[in-house]
């Protein structure tokens, strides 16, 4: 049995940074604010990114949530984990499988 799965992309625009922490370990979190279209209503959005400033290494969740709070305490979890931008996106599955 084969399914198709279609992603709908939402473009941010009008990105802001709203946060910026850098851990001990070299790695910069970042909580972005910006707007974007879903179904035909402009909403503002809250993203994370974070980035190894040794390796150069980034990853970006550009529409994390809709909620500040819930982008803050995402990234205060990475900084508590010290985590690694190759781990963004299995962080945001725990984080989200639990505030859900």
């Amino acid at each position: 049995m084969f399914g198709i799965v279609k992603k709908i992309k939402h473009d941010v625009r009008d990105k802001t940074l709203y946060m910026e922490i850098f851990g001990d370990n070299k790695v910069a979190y970042r909580v972005l604010s910006g707007k974007m279209l879903m179904y035909g209503d402009e909403v503002i959005t809250y993203g994370i990114e974070v980035v190894d400033k040794k390796s150069g290494d980034m990853e970006c969740i550009a529409d994390f949530s809709r909620n500040i709070e819930d982008a803050v305490a995402f990234a205060e979890s990475l900084i508590t984990n010290k985590s690694r931008p190759q781990q963004l996106y299995s962080r945001a599955l725990d984080y989200l499988r639990v505030s859900i």
